[in-house]
């Protein structure tokens, strides 16, 4: 079996890049981790597998899907500023 239809290689993968979110803020790649977790979850129910295009559609959807929701409900609100009181470089 090749690597890629392994449903653990796509679940590892997502915990990868949840840690790698810590250390990057603004939810890129926890969308990104949401999404492979989900194909490995389709790949290990036998709902998902066989060709690399079909794994990287539902990939791709799915990463999309929880990046629009983690924006929308975590991520950044209209009403938020960045107010910068002091330069940097003033002594």
């Amino acid at each position: 079996m090749i690597l890629w239809q392994e449903p653990w290689v796509w679940i590892v993968a997502g915990v990868v890049l949840a840690g790698l979110e810590m250390l990057l803020p603004g939810f890129i790649l926890l969308g990104f981790a949401v999404g492979a977790v989900v194909v490995g979850v389709l790949i290990w129910a036998g709902l998902l597998g066989g060709s690399l295009a079909p794994m990287l559609f539902v990939f791709a959807v799915f990463s999309l899907i929880a990046w629009i929701g983690l924006r929308r409900f975590v991520g950044v609100q209209s009403s938020q500023t960045k107010v910068w009181d002091t330069d940097i470089n003033e002594n």
